[in-house]
């Protein structure tokens, strides 16, 4: 018998060819050109998704303790669908990660030309932990049309120790840290557009290390042009030390791997796995949140975060910064406060600050039991002393700038401590149990996050209007089962309180 088509069956036909061109490419692997060679993605929940993309040549070898280089072109297209090595760094009785770790992700809703806002997240985790990977890209990409990226940047010795006075070469090798996300931007601007995203429209965002890592790139001239935005949760320019210091950071490295003060050249060629024991155990403790951080170097941070904050050269950003309610509690426990906190806690954590912190926290006796005491005290040293001061300056500047303050308690006495805002930020759908109200809070910070990554303007119709930080008024929204603004009475600063909060200037 002779098979026929009939005018149906093609149109059937042509439908299902149709659509299964469709479905292979929603389903195909995206691939962008960037200006190293091509990269190849994969598909995640809808969108665009860029995993291990290289923005630096590996920092190994003669490049230890070196400012970034480009990384040399590809010529096949190389694969971004799994996520980069993180940076090496103490994990429990192993060193985790490698020295090849500068890497960022992108999530994007789609790589066209449409020129979507970006956010970029500096991760936190005391400058000796932590990796991109940590946060969820989706979380702003999927549903907000936001183009996120998370990086990865060189940590603790190999991120922050200064080598400078050893040899020329590693003159801002205190810095590296802090050069890498200034890579990691000049990337961005050179290749974001080509994965939908706008070069001229760039927040950077961290929290805790992260914000006050950004804070160090923002008094950088090295980062001037390269983001438009900064959001800083639970950090400022309080991590920047003085080469003093630096140095006697490093000589304190040095002693724990038997070497002394003139050995410091025989870092470049130690295994990354002693260096990073020997730091494991100088940076055991609650000290180990302050030890590291970039440096005053002359070269990549040439003045006082807040002289160059005050003055002309800082770029005219817009900035939302803030707060948690109860910082320390996440990392002061309620023991050791009846004994000797001044050596046992506070020195470890401010080092040549610690009297002036141990002066204020014994007036605090006065009126409080001493673990509240501590609480409040060491929250107002470590952080909110530092965030308030750096928003007056550039406020009084003619920057733009929004402040919050983190309270949300969830039940606990507490709650408010550091880091749990980011639940809230990031919607993080992972956080169970929710209390009543957390679901509001959860949406409200977001899209407040979200109306200032795309606007340059955190309001949103959800809010009691937030009107901008100036000095004689202090008004801050206060984020709570029910938000608020507030006027603040008075703002803690102890003025013979340093810039900084490690020194060790005192051997």
């Amino acid at each position: 018998m002779k098979f026929t088509w009939s005018k149906i069956s093609i149109a059937l036909l042509s439908a299902f060819i149709v659509f299964s061109i469709k479905v292979s490419a929603q389903n195909a692997d995206p691939v962008v050109k960037t200006d190293k060679g091509f990269i190849k993605g994969i598909t995640e929940n809808g969108i665009a998704v860029f995993k291990g993309v290289p923005y630096a040549a590996p920092p190994v070898g003669s490049l230890r303790f070196i400012a970034p280089v480009e990384h040399a072109a590809w010529n096949d297209t190389l694969s971004a669908q799994k996520f980069g090595s993180i940076a090496v760094q103490p994990g429990g009785k192993q060193v985790q990660g490698t020295e090849d770790c500068l890497s960022m992700n992108i999530y994007t809703p789609k790589a066209d030309d449409k020129k979507r806002a970006v956010v970029v997240w500096v991760h936190g985790g005391s400058m000796t932990a932590g990796s991109g990977k940590g946060m969820d890209g989706h979380a702003f990409a999927d549903n907000d049309n936001i183009v996120t990226i998370t990086i990865n940047y060189r940590l603790g010795a190999f991120g922050f120790l200064y080598m400078d006075d050893v040899d020329k070469r590693y003159a801002g090798s205190g810095n590296c840290g802090l050069l890498d996300c200034v890579m990691a931007l000049k990337w961005i601007k050179q290749n974001i557009a080509s994965f939908g995203g706008d070069p001229s429209r760039v927040t950077i965002m961290g929290e805790s290390a992260g914000a006050k890592l950004i804070s160090a790139v923002l008094v950088s001239p090295q980062s001037k042009g390269l983001f438009q935005q900064y959001i800083a949760e639970s950090g400022s320019v309080q991590c920047i030390r003085d080469e003093v210091t630096a140095k006697n950071e490093r000589l304190m490295i040095l002693h724990q791997l038997g070497l002394g003060t003139n050995d410091a050249s025989k870092l470049l060629m130690l295994p990354a796995d002693s260096i990073m024991k020997a730091q494991a155990i100088v940076c055991a403790g609650i000290g180990g949140n302050s030890f590291f951080g970039p440096v005053y170097d002359g070269i990549v941070i040439k003045e006082d975060g807040y002289k160059y904050a005050a003055g002309k050269e800082i770029p005219r950003i817009k900035a939302l910064i803030g707060t948690n309610k109860y910082e320390a509690a996440a990392f002061v426990s309620e023991d050791g406060w009846s004994k000797d906190p001044e050596n046992t806690i506070l020195k470890p954590l401010f080092r040549d600050g610690a009297p002036l912190v141990n002066k204020t926290y014994q007036n605090e006796l006065k009126t409080s039991a001493p673990y509240d005491a501590a609480v409040k005290v060491v929250t107002q040293y470590m952080y909110q002393m530092h965030s308030y001061r750096f928003a007056k300056v550039l406020s009084q500047n003619g920057i733009p700038v929004w402040m919050y303050r983190f309270d949300y308690d969830n039940d606990e006495k507490y709650g408010a401590r550091h880091g749990v805002e980011l639940h809230y930020v990031w919607s993080n759908p992972k956080v169970k149990d929710k209390k009543p109200g957390q679901d509001k809070l959860d949406l409200e910070m977001h899209n407040a996050w979200v109306a200032f990554i795309k606007t340059g303007n955190p309001n949103v119709s959800a809010l009691p209007n937030w009107p901008l930080y100036k000095n004689d008024t202090r008004q801050v929204m206060i984020f709570n089962s029910e938000n608020k603004v507030e006027e603040m009475k008075e703002v803690f600063d102890d003025r013979s309180f340093p810039s900084q909060v490690f020194t060790i200037n005192n051997k």
